[in-house]
């Protein structure tokens, strides 16, 4: 499929289709077509998962790694889009607590609900 033929995806066979073509143009160069595409194929899944699949009871931190898994991130990534590298690694490993602007941009990076991730967990001694 190009770009021009995405749509809302309905059917599991659409889904299969809009996930290989999201590992193709999952690094694509920022500005770019593929990027774009990318952003759309990954709103397009998101919201397909969204309706087909219950997000799992996990903490905040474990949704984050899952999704993060989901769209092929690293937290370089994260840290690319909260600015802070550090702050990213403390979070990830139950050192630091989620800040309120992390909890906007990982939300919409992620398609993670804030709800999901403004409930309470455990931090590592």
């Amino acid at each position: 499929m190009t770009k021009s033929q995405w749509f809302v995806i309905e059917t599991e066979e659409v889904y299969n289709q809009a996930l290989e073509r999201y590992e193709k143009v999952k690094r694509s160069k920022k500005g770019s077509d593929e990027h774009k595409e990318k952003k759309l194929l990954v709103l397009l899944i998101s919201e397909y998962e969204k309706k087909h699949s219950d997000l799992p009871e996990v903490d905040p931190i474990e949704l984050i790694k899952i999704r993060m898994e989901d769209f092929g991130y690293k937290s370089s990534d994260l840290a690319k889009e909260y600015g802070d590298k550090g702050t990213v690694s403390k979070v990830l490993n139950y050192k630091q607590a989620l800040s309120l602007t992390m909890i906007r941009k990982f939300s919409e990076l992620l398609h993670i609900p804030a709800s999901a991730l403004i409930k309470e967990y455990q931090l590592a001694e």
